[in-house]
């Protein structure tokens, strides 16, 4: 039995469709009455993990799941050990820095050294500004992020921006595009290689999804 972990919150009813096409049917989580964190498959041949986006590649990489569907902009700031199989095409966001609309700043080489950054992706931030070799101090919120600019306490961030509506209602204007974020599906590396409990037949199954969507 092969043991899948599937990200709350925005992806979740993608991801149910996307395995349901793979025989897969974990849509109890989307009951609302339903607390468990863990289901059986109503076939009997899988297990679903119900858990927070950051921590399907921690149960991937550790072997507790042997598949799991989450955004790239967690992979790319946890550079979690894990084989990246599929973009699955849905979740679409972007990975930008944005400051405020009427601020002096156009660019992101517009940015004083040593300015602050507010970012509750530390990793990908720091990397971020490190290529275009500008020293700044990275500061981790994991709220409301946008706050940062407006109390003054940082003059830029770096976050995931869908339609840009919360950035524009606070006055925040997006500088850079750092990369463009969409689900992927990811497997334990070695499950994957020795086909533990015929991974590949479910892996198959969905790339066919895709194959069909093009």
């Amino acid at each position: 039995m092969i043991t899948v972990a599937l990200p709350k919150g925005s992806l979740l009813k993608d991801t149910i469709r996307m395995l349901q096409g793979a025989g897969l049917d974990f849509s109890g989580f989307l009951d609302s009455s339903n607390r468990q964190l863990q289901i059986l498959e109503s076939s009997g041949r899988a297990k679903g993990l119900l858990v927070r986006a950051q921590d399907v590649p921690v149960y991937v990489e550790y072997g507790q799941a042997q598949l799991g569907i989450v955004g790239y902009d967690v992979l790319y700031e946890k550079e979690p050990n894990v084989a990246q199989l599929a973009d699955l095409g849905f979740g679409g966001c972007r990975f930008s820095v944005a400051v405020k609309q009427d601020g002096p700043y156009r660019s992101a080489l517009d940015l004083p050294p040593h300015c602050r950054v507010a970012s509750k992706f530390v990793n990908s931030a720091r990397r971020y500004f490190q290529s275009i070799d500008l020293p700044v101090e990275i500061i981790p919120l994991y709220g409301s992020v946008e706050l940062g600019p407006i109390t003054g306490m940082s003059e830029a961030i770096v976050d995931l921006v869908s339609t840009g509506r919360t950035l524009k209602e606070n006055n925040l204007m997006e500088l850079e595009v750092l990369f463009e974020s969409t689900a992927r599906l990811v497997a334990h590396p070695l499950s994957y290689r020795l086909n533990v409990d015929n991974l590949s037949e479910y892996v198959d199954l969905i790339r066919q999804q895709l194959t069909v969507a093009a």
